[in-house]
């Protein structure tokens, strides 16, 4: 069988080739074309001998025990290698965990960690109240900073740059490039949460040296499983993550890592049709009077659509929007109570749509509030036509 036989990491090949191929026995292995879920606690070895030969490699996929992964988890590790460009994968239970793991690996006491003010609210409880009952300081900053802005926020200590872009909540889009080349300077470790950029943002061509994805949106893409996912780009980060997550005892269930590579092989289509369909929401939602202000990247006009596009070769489905300033928190409550083909609740990045009011959820310490009550919208596989009936008979609702 020829060389290219199974497709998967062609240079050639396109998003959706890759992943339909990624991680996959080759096409022509005479079975089924999905690897099998692999179960397992206990491993057992030849001898004594090689049992302690092995644990000198346990981070390099020599099997010790169940909690080092095994072969489904090492395909989804693959897989997501493939997406963000790095070299060296480690899945977790949950994206939390992903979050928090390289923070605890590179942070000790006594160092300190730059992180932005629209960070996803899980990591700031952790950085506001876990944290600091270990020495470790977290200064916020505004997530439009500046080089120079960084630069003057910098201090000895300073050890973990962490970057969201955008904002899972606000969307603000980072100058990624120009922040982490601030932290290259000082020596310090820059870690970004890219799961609204998933495969369109490569992060570790523009400067990050960790990436943190939340499996459980678009990889999972069904809304039935919890998995996250940090990924890196050199043998001697990778080695200090897989360290650090199994001290913690950080592991992910083999089932939820086989249904995440099913979700993988439709998910650039489904990124692709969901991006676009919320692009078309986006755009007519910009011109109604209701709304102050759209908040998307991907959208011309949207606040950081220049660095988004500079930066980026695609988006999601993930935009906020904001209303104008007359509305109040109760107004608002009734328009989304009266979503019919909006579920209200947290995630994102499945086949049904979601709406979650945002103001009051997000406490921020050094940039405003946004200037009116906001929505967060996901939009899903529903057809455009009738996501955009909802949502005006849902504006409807609202006082003139």
């Amino acid at each position: 069988m020829p060389d290219d036989a199974n497709p998967a990491g062609h240079p050639k090949h396109g998003f959706a080739t890759r992943m339909s191929h990624a991680a996959r026995p080759p096409i022509r292995a005479l079975g089924f074309v999905n690897p099998p879920v692999h179960r397992g606690s206990t491993v057992t070895a030849q001898s004594c001998e090689a049992r302690r030969e092995n644990a000198k490699h346990r981070y390099n996929r020599v099997m010790t025990y169940g909690t080092q992964g095994g072969p489904t988890h090492y395909a989804l590790e693959d897989v997501v290698t493939e997406i963000e460009g790095g070299t060296h994968c480690t899945i977790t239970g949950t994206g939390l965990a992903a979050v928090a793991v390289p923070l605890l690996a590179w942070l000790k006491a006594g160092d300190r960690c730059l992180m932005p003010d629209s960070v996803y609210g899980p990591g700031r409880n952790l950085a506001e109240n876990v944290l600091p009952g270990w020495g470790i300081e977290t200064q916020f900053y505004d997530p439009c900073i500046d080089a120079a802005g960084l630069e003057a926020l910098w201090t000895p200590n300073t050890r973990v740059l962490y970057l969201e872009s955008p904002g899972s909540h606000t969307f603000e889009v980072q100058d990624v490039p120009a922040l982490t080349a601030v932290a290259k300077r000082h020596g310090a470790v820059s870690m970004i949460d890219n799961t609204w950029g998933i495969h369109s943002f490569q992060p570790f061509a523009h400067g990050c040296d960790v990436s943190i994805q939340a499996l459980t949106k678009y990889v999972g893409g069904h809304s039935d499983i919890l998995l996250g996912s940090i990924t890196v780009a050199s043998e001697v980060h990778h080695h200090i993550i897989r360290n650090t997550a199994s001290a913690m005892g950080h592991y992910a269930s083999p089932d939820d890592c086989w249904l995440a590579l099913r979700g993988v092989r439709t998910m650039p289509l489904r990124l692709k049709h969901q991006t676009e369909s919320s692009l078309e929401v986006a755009a007519w939602l910009a011109k109604r009077p209701e709304v102050m202000q759209v908040r998307h990247p991907a959208l011309p006009g949207a606040p950081g659509h220049e660095i988004w596009k500079r930066d980026f070769d695609g988006g999601c489905s993930l935009f906020g929007i904001v209303f104008q300033p007359r509305y109040t928190e109760a107004d608002i409550f009734r328009f989304v109570d009266g979503l019919k083909l909006f579920g209200i609740g947290a995630s994102w990045g499945g086949y049904e749509c979601l709406a979650l009011p945002t103001n009051g959820m997000l406490v921020r310490r050094v940039t405003p509030e946004l200037p009116g009550q906001a929505v967060r919208l996901h939009i899903g596989l529903e057809e455009v036509p009738d996501i955009i009936a909802d949502l005006e008979q849902a504006l409807a609702l609202l006082p003139r």
